[in-house]
């Protein structure tokens, strides 16, 4: 026989199941046709809207169905025009001869809405029903004072409404009922959907949260009833791949004649089509059992004592209902017993070698998941035959690396409710609490699930893209601990850092959640990170990127981690309130009772070297580029990668910067000297050693500095460093070569070893159409794998860079330089300022590189002066602002120059500089539309009038700074579209260009800007 190849695991995409377009016909209202005696009795005596609630709230339904009344044709035709009935029951009394007329009128006014009937009576009725109601009856049921029937009537008919969109196209599985006894269908059938609803019941525990929960009971199995042999057949050829199994009776019609084999021949059928296909014959006649089990089917005989019990063990049994039971042929018993899926998982690795083989031959696997509405990993195992494999061992290993994809790929694109007793390696993203998820936190759920919906996970061979594991606590631990040590108002008195972090540390956290916290970190091998997720973070229109705290812990035995894991959430709540955020809060118009955080507990990406951890590459990429160099074109965007933990990408290091359509054509690389001057000279990796960490308000309290000549013994560099030859003034790839190691990645960029610029092409195009908007990313990638291994990338942050909502401005005709105080042809921004009268620079002839934090502080005095009075300024210096190198410019945060509106970077004679390109300084200068200039006018690059800013009046000036105040405000334009920028002296005046209104609908930008 031939063999089929087995699925690849490694690239297999598992296809999602639309559990929200399944059951998309319901029942809601259900109008009862009969007299008013009848309907008091179902009301009064029968309860039926209590007892229909009852079971619905028992069963976990939702929605529930109201009833309304009529008792006559005409009303219930009345009504039906001015209400929405989805369901019509009429009372059949075999004495009225009105009941079938009036079914028949309300078929013919409604011919779409289904009507049930139902009787005292059976078997007369079924017969004189024959005759007359010529299809207008959907269903005759019997009656016998049970609400459980009205129950099995509604989902019935739901089954029978959504079978050929739920069974046939999304491929929910059912069970086939032949039956034509009114009384036995009518028993039968609450049975059945008893068992159905409590199995699904069960098998919610698969859901990874409430709502996967609920959508997983829109697939529980489907009943079909057919009441004569070319309907079961007909149902039979049209859904026979999804069915569970047949249950028939043996005596009924077959081509318009009552057939007393009709159920044997169907039997019969069956078997032609699979051999193991599971057929239960019920029978009123018990020497029908003989022929049934002859014929390899399973007999039931319908007067036994115990038929309700039969059947349900029957279902539970041959339709893999409930506990799967592993069963070994050569012991003849029960080896395991499973409730779930984690449970079948653990079994698979120790059951016997028989067993395995025993039931992959009856396709039992796929059955019980099927059952389970576990579709896409059934599936999997439906494509395989017991054949395709060499031994049992085979199927053992296919069948476990088969659960650990499904599950991988199950929890992708999903927020899960953190479950302490049921939290394992496969949950990609979880929550604690019920409350926000922070601004951080939305933005990996979101990236979580766009992976997924756009199959990236696994589109490059060997490698994976996802979001590390991701544990959130929401904004209720926040609220929580605030509230039940009574902090707000210690916190909104105080300003000083050190005395709000000992005061929170000084708090134990909620017990519940460290419970959590360490449920997650016994199955976390790796370092984690401590991020903030504020709900004021990264929105679209006032991101705070920076502003609160994020740190980074070894991993240690499980009690010393708690305690730092519990000290670190702690910190970062605490920076909720540290002095920076509460300047930040003012300037964007915020308390600090919106400051609600919520805490990232998540996985570092990357390995441990020596006594240090850190990844192959950090990088932060943008769809827009704002400094094209070359060919590379604004849209095509810009990445910054770098050797180590990201903190010298956000702190504007030297890192490497690079188009992903334009790898090879690197500025920085384009000389031996410039690749050996403007590449990374040191990296940041993780301190392992836990007593490293200390409870700080700084962050970098663990964080190791270390050289490139340091990295080389670690091993690292092999995979992103080349060696520059002294001797021949040249660059060679890779590190096998005598000379100095530079960060190159060349490897990468030139030699194709990873796909990075391909996979960020498509990562950038696919971000910023999902959030309609130019966007930041930051990722990180692991390449020193064990092999077989897939290379991980590591997807970490997410955030908008705001578009400017200006007009395009253009700087005049007749432009003049002599009419400007600075002239820039790389600036930033876009728009026309003309409320700015406060001018600010650091004076040239004093500035010194060490005195750098000095001026910062200075900076920071003058900064809080504008902030107070809500004025903003134009603040000019040299070197790069924001740097957290203190030789290449000034080490300022945001909050230090949160007022100014225009931030200029100069260069000196000795002290050149290029545009900075600090992520989360950048983020902020974008998304408050700050005007950002750099000018090197000793190389002719920009113009700075020096001597005229000199000669006017300082109303403030110390050793570094001088601040101007003009009477008048200036006139500042930034062409968005050439990069060029202008800042006019006092007086200056634009000539108003009278364009058309078609001209300016010209010059602005197209729709969304990209």
């Amino acid at each position: 026989m031939n063999k089929n190849p087995i699925p690849d695991l490694k690239s297999y995409q598992f296809e999602e199941v639309a559990f929200d377009k399944l059951m998309q016909n319901r029942i809601h209202k259900i109008l009862i046709v009969c007299s008013n005696y009848d309907y008091y009795m179902l009301e009064e005596d029968g309860r039926i809207d209590e007892q229909i609630f009852n079971e619905y709230t028992a069963l976990n339904l939702r929605y529930p169905p109201s009833f309304a009344h009529a008792n006559s044709a005409k009303r219930a035709i009345r009504m039906m025009q001015n209400q929405n009935i989805d369901l019509v029951i009429t009372w059949l009394d075999i004495g009225n001869a009105k009941t079938v007329e009036t079914s028949k009128l309300i078929k013919e006014v409604f011919p779409n809405i289904p009507i049930a009937a139902i009787s005292h009576y059976s078997t007369q009725l079924r017969e004189r029903l024959n005759k007359e109601s010529s299809g207008a009856i959907d269903y005759v049921f019997h009656w016998n004072g049970n609400a459980d029937i009205i129950l099995a009537i509604i989902k019935l008919t739901e089954d029978r409404m959504n079978a050929e969109n739920d069974i046939e196209h999304i491929g929910v599985k059912a069970i086939l009922l032949v039956e034509d006894s009114l009384k036995f269908y009518s028993k039968y059938l609450p049975i059945f959907y008893k068992v159905l609803l409590n199995q699904t019941t069960a098998f919610m525990s698969e859901g990874l949260n409430e709502h996967r929960r609920m959508m997983l009971m829109r697939g529980r199995p489907k009943i079909l009833l057919a009441t004569n042999y070319e309907e079961g057949l007909s149902l039979f050829k049209k859904y026979k791949n999804n069915l569970l199994g047949v249950i028939s009776d043996v005596s009924y019609f077959r081509g318009g004649k009552r057939d007393p084999k009709a159920g044997f021949k169907f039997l019969k059928y069956v078997r032609g089509f699979k051999r193991y296909f599971p057929f239960l014959i019920q029978s009123s006649d018990s020497n029908n059992e003989k022929l049934a089990l002859k014929l390899k089917g399973k007999f039931l005989y319908k007067h036994t004592d115990a038929l309700e019990e039969e059947i349900k063990n029957y279902i539970n049994h041959y339709f893999l209902f409930g506990d799967f039971e592993f069963w070994d042929p050569v012991q003849k018993k029960v080896i395991a017993t499973v409730k779930d899926l984690s449970a079948f998982q653990k079994a698979l690795a120790t059951v016997t070698p028989e067993a395995i083989v025993y039931h992959a031959e009856r396709s039992q696997y796929s059955k019980w998941l099927k059952s389970r509405a576990l579709f896409p990993l059934a599936n999997l195992f439906s494509k395989v035959e017991l054949n395709d494999f060499e031994d049992p061992e085979q199927i053992r290993d296919f069948l476990i690396r088969a659960i650990k994809a499904y599950k991988s790929f199950r929890a992708r694109g999903i927020i899960s409710k953190f479950d302490k007793n049921r939290y394992d390696e496969y949950l990609g993203f979880s929550r604690i609490g019920d409350g926000a998820l922070g601004g951080k936190g939305r933005g990996l759920a979101f990236i979580d699930s766009f992976l997924k919906r756009h199959t990236l996970n696994k589109k490059y061979k060997d490698v994976n893209i996802s979001i590390p594991r991701t544990v959130v606590l929401s904004t209720e631990v926040f609220d929580e601990f605030i509230e039940k040590h009574k902090l707000i108002h210690f916190v909104a008195k105080c300003n000083n850092d050190d005395e709000i972090l000992e005061k929170f540390i000084s708090k134990p956290l909620p017990k519940w959640v460290l419970e959590d916290i360490e449920a997650f970190l016994k199955v976390t091998k790796s370092p984690i990170a401590i991020r903030s997720s504020s709900v004021l973070e990264d929105s679209h229109y006032q991101p705070f990127a920076g502003i609160f705290s994020t740190y980074m812990l070894p991993n240690t035995e499980i009690t010393k981690m708690v305690e730092m894991v519990s000290n670190a959430i702690k910190s970062v709540m605490a920076s909720s309130f540290f002095i920076n955020s509460k300047v930040y809060l003012k300037a964007t118009s915020h308390t600090i009772e919106e400051a609600k955080m919520a805490v990232i507990l998540q996985e570092v990406t990357g390995k441990q070297y020596a006594d240090v951890y850190y990844p192959n590459i950090s990088g932060v990429a943008r769809s827009i580029n704002f400094y094209p160099i070359g060919n590379e074109k604004p849209n095509e965007g810009i990445a910054n990668i770098a050797l180590g933990l990201g903190e010298i990408i956000v702190g504007g290091g030297k890192t490497l910067r690079f188009s992903p359509y334009h790898p090879k054509k690197v500025l920085q690389l384009s000389s031996p000297g410039s690749t050996q001057r403007d590449t990374q000279q040191y990296l940041y990796g993780l301190d392992m050693n836990p007593e490293s960490y200390k409870v700080s308000t700084s962050e970098a309290i663990n964080k190791k500095k270390i050289s490139i000549r340091r990295a080389e013994k670690h091993g690292s560099l092999k995979f992103v460093a080349s060696t520059y030859d002294l001797q021949n003034n040249v660059i060679r790839p890779g590190v096998l070569h005598d000379g100095i190691r530079v960060i190159t990645f060349d490897n990468i960029l030139k030699y194709n070893t990873f796909p990075l610029p391909e996979i960020l092409q498509d990562l950038l195009r696919i971000s910023q159409r999902e959030m309609r908007n130019p966007i930041e990313m930051e990722f990180a990638i692991n390449l020193d794998v064990p092999k077989g291994t897939p290379k991980e990338f590591s997807f970490l942050q997410i955030r908008p860079i705001v578009e400017t909502n200006e007009s395009m401005t253009k700087l005049p005709d007749d432009f003049n330089k002599k009419d400007t105080i600075i002239y820039s042809e790389s600036a930033l921004g876009n728009g026309k300022y003309d409320y700015i009268y406060d001018f600010v620079y650091v004076k040239p002839e004093t500035f010194n590189p060490a005195n750098t934090r000095e001026i910062a502080t200075a900076v920071e005095q003058i900064n809080k002066k504008f902030a107070e009075n809500q004025k903003q300024y134009i603040l000019v210096g040299p070197g790069r602002w924001g740097s957290s190198d203190p030789w290449l410019g000034i080490p300022v945060i945001w909050p230090q120059i949160s007022a100014a509106k225009v931030i200029v970077e100069s260069g000196l004679n000795n002290f050149r500089i290029d545009p900075s390109q600090g992520t989360h300084f950048f983020q902020n200068l974008t998304s408050f539309k700050v005007g950002y200039l750099t000018i090197n006018p000793f190389i002719n690059d920009g113009f700075f009038d020096l001597e005229y800013l000199n000669k006017q009046e300082a109303v403030y000036e110390d050793a570094y700074l001088r601040h101007i105040k003009f009477k008048e405000p200036l006139c500042i334009i930034i062409e968005g579209k050439s990069n060029k920028a202008a800042i006019y002296k006092e007086g200056f005046k634009l000539k108003v260009n009278q364009e058309s209104l078609e001209e300016s609908i010209d010059e602005l930008p197209p729709d969304g800007f990209m």
